[in-house]
């Protein structure tokens, strides 16, 4: 079979068998997804040619059950990067981040506290240079250079899940083209409140961590007097008395 034969060769979608068209499909390890199947895929995730058909039904089941997830999901907590929000549910420690108004239609991916892992921001500085024609109406630089300058500030959101590990946002929606500008100090609290809340939550989680690692010993309730090891709320498991309060 010639190239041009392969080229124009039937394809169908490996996971629901639709007959493929040139565009709008999607390269994977063992053929190709349609355009519906690859738009069910999580937003994070890139790794298609290095998925097989199984691979990419096995993470349509997880989406499936992620969209089930999202409606017991209650946010506490919005954190914003431009027209994106990372939406925290601080009882449940669950997190979202999605641009989406109807959020629950968009099925953003669940992240659970623990899958946190840390967090990266950058300032992004363009220089373009600036010129001025010299005496013969040519395009010369100055001396010494002179340049625009305009900046964009990033997010990295690392974790730990099975189909991505970074979530990258751009957390001002236009190029701010001044530093010390309204949108630049805007931009630069967002990118700081992300940081700090999420650094905060990854420290927490740990904390809980090594609190529920950590031996736990009897002691006599003052209420009740039975000897009891206090629950998570430091409480008497026996009358709910709070104990060393």
């Amino acid at each position: 079979m010639g190239f041009f034969d392969k080229m124009f060769e039937k394809k169908e979608c490996a996971i629901c068998g639709t007959e493929l068209g040139l565009l709008g499909k999607t390269k994977i390890n063992e053929g190709y997804l349609c355009k519906e199947c690859a738009g069910k895929l999580s937003p994070f995730f890139h790794g298609h040619r290095s998925s097989t058909a199984d691979d990419i039904r096995e993470q349509l089941a997880y989406r499936e059950a992620n969209a089930q997830r999202l409606t017991s999901f209650n946010p506490t907590r919005t954190l914003s990067a431009g027209r994106t929000n990372i939406m925290l549910d601080e009882d449940a420690k669950l997190l979202i981040i999605t641009s989406a108004a109807r959020w629950r239609d968009a099925n953003p991916d669940i992240i659970e506290f623990t899958q946190v892992l840390g967090c990266d921001t950058e300032i992004e500085e363009h220089r373009t240079e600036q010129y001025r024609e010299n005496k013969d109406g040519e395009r010369v630089s100055y001396n010494p250079p002179r340049y625009d300058l305009d900046y964009d500030f990033h997010v990295t959101i690392h974790v730990n899940t099975p189909y991505f590990t970074e979530i990258n946002l751009r957390v001002n929606d236009s190029t701010i083209e001044q530093r010390g500008s309204i949108e630049y100090r805007e931009a630069e609290r967002q990118t700081n409140e992300i940081r700090d809340a999420l650094t905060q939550l990854r420290q927490e989680t740990r904390d809980s961590v090594v609190a529920a690692q950590t031996p736990k010993t009897a002691v006599t309730c003052p209420f009740c007097g039975a000897t009891t090891i206090p629950d998570a709320s430091g409480r008497c498991e026996y009358c709910g008395g709070a104990i060393g309060a």
